[in-house]
């Protein structure tokens, strides 16, 4: 796949996406143009074939994808993808799904893939909510990854928030009984949001018992945006919630 794909280049139609019922759903983000370095580009040419499934209206063989059957985590909007390397390099016994739309980041990711040789790690370049409704069977998978998204910190943005009530009941519904939900971010007001949103999921309980936030979780590293933004100040939250075991809503 290449940055002149027409699912996911075209900055006009960044800001909105169709709805299951043919009206334009808002987006969570917009796509900007970056620079590709060469390394990332040539990982892109050489690895891209193999490591980037495109994107298509049906459901994901995953087993086939990965030549394997295994504990399948979807990560939302991974970056320059260096957490992700790091958790997948770390647990090879799970299969990890990357979702990026900027050519850079899958770049970046693929040269990850091919220097430490995972071989557990697929992406797919493409708007995340089109590839959990059309790609991902409900109750398929052990967990989902959300690490920092964009705040979106102005209040007339807010709407662009990928966390919101439907986004939550989406994931839930794609768990397995007793996977999780792993979101973080280090901009108070939106991980206050994500509280609200997701506490009100009744499909989802919060891994902390009092409720409120989590502790970071081993399988998340210290990003180098989370160090920049301690630095700076800025709190990070991280929030743990699971699917109901008894897969009841």
């Amino acid at each position: 796949m290449t940055a002149d794909d027409p699912a996911v280049s075209d900055p006009r139609t960044a800001d909105a996406r169709p709805s299951g019922d043919g009206r334009r759903a808002v987006r969570s983000y917009v796509l900007r143009a970056g620079r590709m370095g060469s390394g990332q580009q040539r990982a892109l040419d050489t690895l891209g074939p193999r490591y980037v499934l495109p994107f298509a209206p049906a459901v994901l063989d995953a087993e086939a994808a990965f030549g394997r059957r295994a504990p399948l985590v979807v990560e939302i909007g991974f970056g320059m993808g260096d957490a992700t390397a790091h958790i997948a390099e770390r647990h090879p016994q799970t299969d990890f799904l990357g979702i990026e739309v900027h050519a850079p980041g899958v770049g970046a990711l693929l040269r990850h893939v091919g220097e430490r040789g995972l071989g557990n790690l697929r992406i797919v370049r493409h708007d995340a909510v089109a590839v959990l409704e059309q790609m991902i069977t409900p109750g398929s998978l052990a967990g989902v990854h959300l690490f920092f998204p964009d705040p979106w910190p102005k209040k007339r943005h807010h709407k662009r928030r990928i966390v919101q009530p439907a986004f939550a009941a989406l994931v839930a519904s794609r768990l397995a009984p007793g996977g999780y939900l792993h979101a973080a971010t280090d901009w108070e007001p939106y991980a206050e949001q994500m509280l609200n949103v997701l506490s009100a999921e009744p499909a989802l309980v919060n891994s902390v018992a009092e409720g409120g936030w989590a502790s970071r979780p081993d399988h998340r590293p210290l990003t180098k945006f989370e160090a920049r933004g301690l630095k700076l100040g800025h709190g990070v939250r991280d929030l743990v919630f699971l699917r109901r075991a008894d897969g009841a809503a």
